[in-house]
């Protein structure tokens, strides 16, 4: 955590200079039954600064049966704006790998740039990036996502936890060892994903579009992938509304670790259930008199005391600082349900868009 804490503070904050568009993209968004999220997600496409001429939105259906073909098309036909609804085709296990690598086929542009149905693009978001572009060398670009909800303890929590792995992913890339983004806000080249073969080798696993894409770029070419630290480019999305959503969404993250070929996420990983499970058994330890109670806190306190450094730049960034008033709480019940999912992950299957998948080691 303070390497991480290190790294956070390494990745420069980036701010628009105001340069003229340049770059054109080409945004992909995989949706399956998505009716009830979908017009905001709409409204903020619209709301976008961007030059109509130089964006084009690829929505990619994947088998819906609600009102969400209806709903694009009647949000956006008298707009300006270039869009598509392509279905899915589907040659794997995973529906989302599917949906892009459909778009991809479809795209006019080079540059893609992968969000979820349920988000909320920021107005300055492509500003961000065709800049970010015209002032790096880049094949590869990952952006910043905030989850946001009510104002319930539940919310507060998910909020946290999303918070801190937001935070790794900075001090990564930070550290010049990136190994986390979000595909809800990631770009890359079209010629890239080419080159590296797109998700060849990742298929069998239904998630893990983002992660296991970077790590391809990283290998290719690792100096060119980079992370668009502007408060600007923040895409926007919802907390889970109940504890079986939430489990499901994190089992399948989870669900990805097994299948890593880097050596530093599974690193990383391996710690923070070692020391999130060691937390728990301080409780027998205690109880049996093993150890002092003073021991136990002293231990409880070093450990929640270096993860809220960590928490507070990520929440500053966010603008979500008032969350880590729930801190202490949340730090408490956080060791047992980090323990649980990483624990079930490997056996347990979950849902995802009402289709049950399984973890599947490569």
């Amino acid at each position: 955590m303070i390497w991480l804490n290190i790294g956070f503070n390494k990745v420069e904050s980036f701010s628009l200079q105001d340069l003229s568009n340049e770059t054109k993209f080409s945004i992909v968004i995989p949706f399956r039954n998505e009716a009830e999220m979908l017009p905001q997600l709409l409204q903020s496409i619209v709301n976008l600064n961007y030059k109509k001429t130089y964006f084009e939105i690829v929505f990619v259906d994947d088998d819906s049966n609600d009102s969400s073909i209806r709903l694009i098309n009647e949000s956006l036909k008298n707009t300006t704006i270039d869009f598509n609804i392509i279905n899915n085709i589907r040659s794997s296990n995973s529906p989302k790998k599917d949906a892009i690598t459909t778009a991809i086929k479809y795209a006019k542009y080079d540059w893609i740039i992968t969000t979820d149905a349920d988000c909320i693009l920021p107005k300055y978001w492509l500003d961000c990036y065709d800049e970010f572009i015209q002032t790096q060398t880049c094949i590869a670009i990952a952006g910043p996502v905030k989850f946001i909800g009510s104002s319930s303890f539940f919310t507060r929590f998910q909020i946290m936890d999303t918070l801190s792995l937001q935070a790794a992913t900075i001090g990564g890339f930070g550290q010049k060892k990136p190994f986390l983004c979000n595909g809800a806000n990631f770009a890359y080249q079209i010629s890239a994903f080419n080159t590296v073969n797109g998700f060849d080798g990742n298929t069998s696993i239904a998630s893990g579009d983002d992660i296991f894409l970077l790590e391809k770029f990283i290998k290719f070419q690792k100096e060119n992938v980079h992370y668009l630290k502007s408060d600007k480019a923040i895409v926007t999305t919802a907390v889970n509304t109940n504890l079986k959503a939430l489990i499901n969404q994190r089992l399948r993250w989870a669900s990805k670790t097994v299948n890593y070929k880097a050596w530093l996420p599974r690193i990383i990983g391996l710690i923070v259930f070692i020391t999130n499970f060691s937390i728990i058994t301080l409780i027998p330890l205690t109880l049996f008199y093993l150890i002092s109670l003073k021991t136990a806190l002293l231990i409880f306190l070093i450990k929640a005391s270096i993860d809220l450094l960590l928490l507070f730049k990520a929440s500053r960034f966010f603008k979500q600082e008032p969350i880590l008033l729930s801190y202490v709480f949340a730090s408490l019940l956080y060791p047992f349900f980090n323990s649980y999912i990483a624990i079930t992950s490997s056996f347990t299957s979950y849902q995802w868009k009402g289709r049950t998948f399984k973890t599947v080691k490569r």
